[in-house]
């Protein structure tokens, strides 16, 4: 069952609409931006993957080097010495793990929409050995008048959640790492609950345990505790490999509706909801049985990694969620439900 409504424009946003951050390099794929409204348009904090040009019988890949002209180092190896790959993401050197992109965050706005302009340089690289193989995935959300970036950091110590704040999109505050190693797909609620600031988050979970969505609570947003598992795979289902949380969830007169992605055993990336108690919102009062939307269109089945759409940002507008997603990691795309219609799929 796909209720979405996708916006006719579709893809809104190509690699071949971003420049390279630096000359020399390429834009392999665009991913799901965080989403906030700002200045009196939407504004798409993106995430831009970048690489070198390849060379025949050789990966070459990039780091994050503070040292470095532009921040960003190249790094190239020979296939024949040491080099396998586990999919087109990530390859090894002698048991050392690298991406073969390297991500940054990005910014486009628009006064409709749909048609948007991009910023000609990074709005946010990695910086230090934390984020030494870039910043993803971040979810943007807006608490009093201070926005704040939660997003992945990514090196060879693992991956873990960062925050940064801004008032005015020109100066950034760095909180430092939230959440260690392995844990990603971080939404803040929007408000206070019971007096504490609230957190989905998704650990890893290897061997026992999975990758399943957990709620968090903090006093000040920096420092998080009382982590309470929320929502487990499902087997069999499309969401039995791994579930993870959306953008921040969203006040309702039911409760906190939240948009989440699932994977199935193949790596298709659908979306489904669930509903939380508005006063306690470790209680689970709802889910989706079926996706909410999957990929269906050509340019959500084929690209970087196919068969995908992934969402963290979305903006509100009385019973309507504009989404912007991504799709089949390649493309950024648009689409809109809406909540009432979302609330009746939930048993």
């Amino acid at each position: 069952m796909d209720i979405a409504h996708r916006f006719p424009e579709n893809p809104l946003l190509t690699p071949s609409d971003i420049p390279p951050s630096q000359p020399g390099l390429e834009v392999a794929c665009l991913l799901n931006p965080g989403v906030f409204e700002w200045d009196g348009k939407t504004w798409l904090l993106m995430r831009v993957a970048e690489r070198p040009p390849q060379r025949d019988g050789f990966v070459s890949t990039l780091v994050c080097d503070d040292a470095a002209p532009g921040g960003v180092s190249a790094l190239e190896f020979s296939l024949d010495a040491g080099v396998t790959y586990t999919d087109p993401r990530m390859f090894s050197h002698h048991e050392q793990a690298y991406l073969t992109t390297l991500s940054h965050l990005r910014l486009a706005s628009s006064e409709d929409g749909r048609r948007f302009t991009v910023e000609p340089q990074p709005c946010l690289i990695g910086q230090g050995p934390l984020e030494r193989f870039g910043v993803e995935d971040c979810r943007v959300s807006r608490i009093g008048d201070t926005y704040h970036l939660t997003y992945t950091a990514v090196s060879e110590w693992g991956v873990c959640v960062a925050l940064q704040t801004t008032d005015d999109w020109t100066t950034f505050h760095r909180r430092g790492i939230i959440l260690p190693p392995p844990n990603k797909d971080t939404a803040l609620f929007e408000e206070k609950v019971n007096g504490l600031y609230h957190a989905l988050h998704r650990p890893e979970g290897r061997g026992l345990g999975g990758p399943f969505i957990w709620l968090a609570s903090s006093p000040d947003l920096v420092h998080w505790g009382r982590h309470t598992p929320l929502l487990r795979t499902r087997p069999g289902e499309w969401d039995e490999s791994r579930v993870g949380a959306g953008a921040a969830p969203i006040r309702t007169d039911a409760g906190w509706l939240a948009i989440y992605h699932g994977a199935d055993r193949d790596s298709r990336y659908c979306l489904g909801a669930l509903l939380l108690d508005l006063d306690d919102p470790s209680r689970v009062l709802a889910r989706s049985r079926e996706p909410i939307m999957e990929p269906k269109e050509e340019y959500e089945q084929r690209g970087f990694f196919g068969n995908v759409v992934f969402t963290n940002g979305h903006t509100v507008d009385g019973d309507t969620v504009t989404l912007y997603y991504g799709a089949s990691d390649t493309v950024i795309c648009g689409a809109t439900f809406s909540i009432s219609e979302i609330l009746t799929t939930l048993n």
